[in-house]
Order: structure tokens, then C-alpha cells, then sequence
């Protein structure tokens, strides 16, 4: 088996995307499945779609065309605005754009004009995390000019929190959002609008007691691939943790002291680490590197220890001598699910889906 590896098992994933679906569909919300971390992988997505996602969702155009061109039918948005010289390929791939400036929304009027067709705005809203979004006082104006504009539908509004600035979603802002959709159904005459009230940080707030309004679709990537509460990086109770493993072989294991001599300066990667002195230990190193994964997000086996890292070589303290070629697996977190996901040294490996029926705790 080629290592370093990320395994993923599908069947996780499906149900993890079912639960969710299944327990937003009895508060009036929608789930857009998205797929960026994972590259934009055509079976990734058609495990979300067989768990009941509406709609998928990704903010690289060339992941949307993978998609695409693995015959995924499904609405596909994109969820970073394009760079206007990117319109073409946007409309070309995606039914829906999430926008907030009027000069991308000018742009990929132009491209899908060439086309014939009309391509879905999500006007962005600013609700306090200040990434993207116009502001709220504007978003009545900037609405009715998209929907004015030739080949533009407005297709709903949206807002992102907890990104940028770690502004908690709660009743306020989606209160807010729910205001905002009401005045351009009303002045607009635009009542099924997509009211998407953000990601996976959203959770707490959509499956607790808060009001709902007008929030139909949140977009969920993180708790449906790692079954994890983002503002909290705690487990979604009955979410599997672990449909994603990072997988590398030792290629060195042996005594050495637990701290290093000589004078120091900074090291390749990182600060400098001073670790206790503790006698004797054993170091084991396998074949993983920050070119590989980010290495504060992988959760090793009960036992072992992350010492440290370099671009090519993870170091762990290991209760005995691993023999070479020994696998470890580990458990990540999301940004080092996307490192993983991205780097071209970890292979990928699609692992078999869990029965039909099966109970899916987290593990």
C-alpha cells in the first residue's frame, strides 16, 4: 500500500450528511454539501447527495468542473467570487455565485449573456465577522440592481460568520439576515429567495431553539466530513470523527534523549521547541511532513505523542521500537484535512460505505 495515504470512508460521510439533513429538514432548513476540502471529489460530493444535500457547493471553479465533469448533475455554487476575469468559467459551471461586489455581479452578467442564459446571484451581507458581504444598510439597493440587470437572477441572500473575525452565529445576526430577506420580498417581489445563513458554525444556533425566520440553507462542509462543531472543535453527538485518516509509514524508530545540545537558532519550520528533559525516550519518525499535512491537526493513536515536524519528517514518541514500513494512523483536523487533501504526496484511497442500517455513533 503507497504511504503517506488519506483513507476515506464514504459511508461516514453519507451519514453524517443524513443526520444533519434529517435534523435541519424539521426547522425549514436546507443543506448545501460543501466539498472544497476535499479538492472538490466527485465521490465525496455523491456521498453527501445520497445523504440528502440540496444543493453542492465549492469556492474553486476548477473543483465545480471536476464535479461537473464527473457528471454530477446537481445545482453547483460558487462560494468565493470570481476574479471578473474568471466569469466565463464561473457561469459555465455554477448555477449560483455568492457576490458582493457590483463589478464581479457586472461580469458574470456579461458572461452568461454570451451564453443566453441567466446566472443566480446570493448577494453576500455583512453581519460583523467582516470577510466578505456588503453592508446591511446597502443591501436593499445593491439587490435591486442585481435584480435589474440583464441575465442576473437574484437568488437569494447570504451572510458568513466565524471565518475571519470568530463571530459566534446566534439569533442577532440571523435575526438580521431575516430582516433583510423580508424587505427585498417585499420590495422586490422576490419571496422564495435562498436565505443562507452560513457554515458549520451555524450548528448550535440551527439545532438549538433560536428562530429560524427566514433562514432556509446553511453550508456545510466541516461538520459533515469530520462531524466536528467548529466554534467548539468538539464531536456532533451521533456524527462519526473519523471519516477521514491520515495514514504514513515509520523510517526510523530507536532510543534517543528526549532533548537536543548544542547551541540553537530558529529551526527549518516553526519555533523553537525546548522540550523537558525526561531521560531517554523513543523517537520514531514516519514518512509525513508539513508538505504533507498540517501536523497540529493530526490526533495520534492513544499512546503517542506529536513531538515536532519538518517539511518531510513527523516526530513521534512511541511507547516501544517500531519496526519500518510500521503504518500509523491518525485523525485530523480541518485544516489538516485540507493540506492532505491538497498535497500531490498523499495518495487518496476510497474505502467501502457502511451497510444500509448501520448505527453511526461518533467514533
Amino acid at each position: 500500500m503507497i504511504a503517506p495515504r488519506i483513507e476515506i470512508d464514504l459511508g461516514k460521510v453519507e451519514q453524517n450528511a443524513r443526520s444533519l439533513v434529517d435534523r435541519l429538514e424539521r426547522r425549514g432548513i436546507q443543506v448545501t454539501g460543501v466539498t472544497k476540502a476535499t479538492l472538490g471529489s466527485p465521490d465525496v460530493a455523491r456521498a453527501m447527495l445520497r445523504g440528502g444535500v440540496k444543493r453542492l457547493a465549492d469556492s474553486r471553479i476548477d473543483n465545480l468542473e471536476a464535479l461537473k465533469e464527473a457528471g454530477i448533475r446537481t445545482p453547483l455554487m460558487l462560494l468565493r467570487a470570481p476574479d471578473p476575469v474568471w466569469a466565463d468559467r464561473a457561469v459555465a459551471v455554477a448555477q449560483f455565485s455568492l457576490v458582493s461586489d457590483l463589478d464581479v455581479a457586472n461580469a458574470l452578467a456579461v458572461a452568461a449573456g454570451k451564453r443566453g442564459s441567466d446566472h443566480g446571484i446570493v448577494l453576500m451581507v455583512e453581519l460583523g465577522d467582516l470577510r466578505e458581504g456588503v453592508m446591511m444598510r446597502d443591501a436593499l439597493d445593491i439587490a435591486r440592481v442585481i435584480s435589474r440587470t440583464r441575465n442576473l437572477k437574484l437568488a437569494g441572500i447570504g451572510t458568513n460568520l466565524a471565518c475571519r473575525s470568530g463571530v459566534i452565529p446566534g439569533d442577532d445576526q440571523m435575526q438580521d439576515l431575516t430582516g433583510i430577506a423580508a424587505l427585498l420580498a417585499g420590495k422586490l417581489g422576490l419571496p422564495d429567495l435562498i436565505v443562507t445563513g452560513g457554515n458549520s458554525s451555524n450548528l448550535s444556533w440551527a439545532l438549538g431553539r433560536g428562530r429560524v425566520g427566514r433562514v432556509n440553507d446553511l453550508r456545510l462542509g466541516e461538520a459533515i466530513l469530520l462531524g466536528v462543531d467548529p466554534l467548539t472543535r468538539t464531536p456532533i453527538e451521533g456524527l462519526h470523527g473519523d471519516a477521514f485518516t491520515v495514514i504514513g509509514a515509520v523510517i526510523e524508530s530507536m532510543e534517543k534523549p528526549s532533548s537536543s545540545w548544542g547551541n540553537a537558532g530558529l529551526p527549518a519550520i516553526g519555533v523553537v521547541n525546548a522540550p523537558r528533559e525526561r531521560g531517554t525516550i523513543i523517537q520514531t519518525i514516519v514518512s509525513l511532513g508539513e508538505q504533507d499535512v498540517d501536523a497540529q491537526g493530526l490526533v495520534p493513536p492513544a499512546g503517542i505523542t506529536v513531538l515536532a515536524a519538518s517539511s518531510d519528517h513527523l516526530v513521534l514518541e512511541t511507547p516501544t521500537r517500531m519496526v519500518a514500513g510500521t503504518e500509523i494512523r491518525f485523525g485530523v483536523n480541518y485544516p489538516c484535512l485540507l493540506r492532505a487533501m491538497t498535497s500531490p504526496f498523499v495518495a487518496e484511497r476510497v474505502i467501502a460505505a457502511i451497510p444500509a442500517g448501520v448505527a453511526h455513533p461518533h467514533s
